[in-house]
């Protein structure tokens, strides 16, 4: 497995050629930042940055410069997750205060709470512009798929002071926003603890969780049954889906996916499914139930991961530690250590382009790494 991905990716840069550069510190948060997420490139080359704080209010940001756009206001509990849809123009948030959002990007309004008996921990979009469906899970250790294109009667939950709050299609909730969607259960029981993070990747019928149990479970939304599971060494930190082709590769040996510099042509069939767990890195293939890749043993307890989208890098953040860690991916290597943090470093995500990478702390705040040897963003 180890050649196919060679075959994909660029050669890893040196440490004496990595461009070492002070991080831009994005302030704004005061509690812990446990999410971070980037959107696809848009428009004139521009992407965007959501993340997810105990605060209670998720915020946006210009993903190259980290300047602040705007602020997500109607939750009253912690954030846990916050992911935008590929285009941007949605987001979707999951909070201690057993809600789910989904809020509208250019005008701050909240479209849909989805009302849930626990908090809810984890949130997914499908990978589509404008999407109509959306993946929750949290403490309920249940996951749920929901229809956002159209509201439904509300039924009477359980909030967290243990009061109840009504609702009908008729009237909105009060946040303004559309009552809840139409949704349905995969799985009932199958989750032994808390679900920690959903990922939805390029095929829209396999959903991927995350939970407290240890296991990691492909779901197919067709027959709304598990299709395998992998269970770790260690809690799950992190469990994200990188913008990295390989299945074209693994099915016959297809090197057209990379143009000459062995760049990726394109990030849309596959990627690599990237896990912290305890003290390892665990890679899959992100088109095959339980495939493994690859797995890297850290000396670390690992609290999150990424993937760089073309070279053969990977940067953790430390559960135990404040420090921000890039490894080699072949074998295996810690080739930098990055300093500026106070706090574990919950959640860490390369940009779309892979200049840059973004890191979120215990300590409030969101650093932005440059990944790259040239003139970048606000880095001149």
């Amino acid at each position: 497995m180890s050649r196919l991905y060679r075959a994909l990716m660029k050669p890893a840069l040196p440490p004496s050629e990595s461009t070492k550069v002070v991080p831009l510190t994005c302030h704004g948060h005061s509690r812990p930042v446990t999410h971070l997420d980037f959107s696809a490139v848009v428009d004139d080359d521009q992407y965007y940055l959501i993340s997810a704080c105990k605060d209670n209010y998720p915020m946006l940001r210009d993903g190259i410069t980290g300047d602040w756009i705007g602020t997500f206001v109607g939750h009253k509990g912690a954030v846990w997750q916050a992911r935008l849809s590929s285009d941007a123009g949605l987001a979707v948030t999951g909070s201690a205060d057993f809600t789910a959002k989904v809020w509208d990007t250019y005008t701050g309004e909240t479209l849909n709470t989805l009302q849930h008996s626990h908090i809810v921990r984890a949130v997914a979009f499908p990978s589509q512009p404008r999407p109509t469906t959306l993946a929750t899970g949290g403490a309920e250790k249940k996951l749920r798929v929901y229809d956002i294109s159209r509201s439904a009667p509300a039924p009477t939950p359980a909030t967290p002071n243990g009061s109840t709050t009504n609702g009908n299609s008729n009237h909105p909730t009060n946040d303004g926003s559309e009552p809840d969607a139409p949704s349905y259960e995969i799985g009932p029981g199958i989750h032994g603890g808390t679900i920690k993070s959903i990922v939805w990747g390029a095929d829209p019928n396999i959903l991927v969780t995350a939970a407290d149990d240890k296991k990691i479970r492909w779901w197919d939304l067709r027959s709304r049954s598990v299709l395998g599971e992998f269970e770790v060494d260690g809690s799950v930190g992190s469990c994200e889906m990188n913008a990295v082709s390989s299945y074209a590769l693994l099915e016959n040996g297809n090197t057209e996916m990379t143009d000459n510099n062995n760049h990726i042509k394109n990030n849309s069939s596959g990627g690599i499914l990237t896990v912290a767990a305890g003290k390892n890195v665990y890679f899959f293939d992100g088109m095959a139930t339980r495939q493994l890749l690859k797995t890297i043993k850290t000396p670390y307890e690992v609290a999150s991961a990424a993937l760089h989208p073309e070279r053969k890098q990977f940067v953790t953040g430390g559960a135990g530690d404040t420090w921000v860690r890039l490894y080699d991916y072949e074998d295996g290597k810690e080739l930098e250590l990055g300093k500026g943090h106070h706090g574990p470093i919950w959640s860490t995500s390369f940009s779309p382009d892979g200049k840059l990478y973004a890191t979120g702390s215990e300590d409030g705040t969101i650093k932005l790494w440059k990944f790259c040897n040239v003139p970048y963003g606000l880095w001149r």
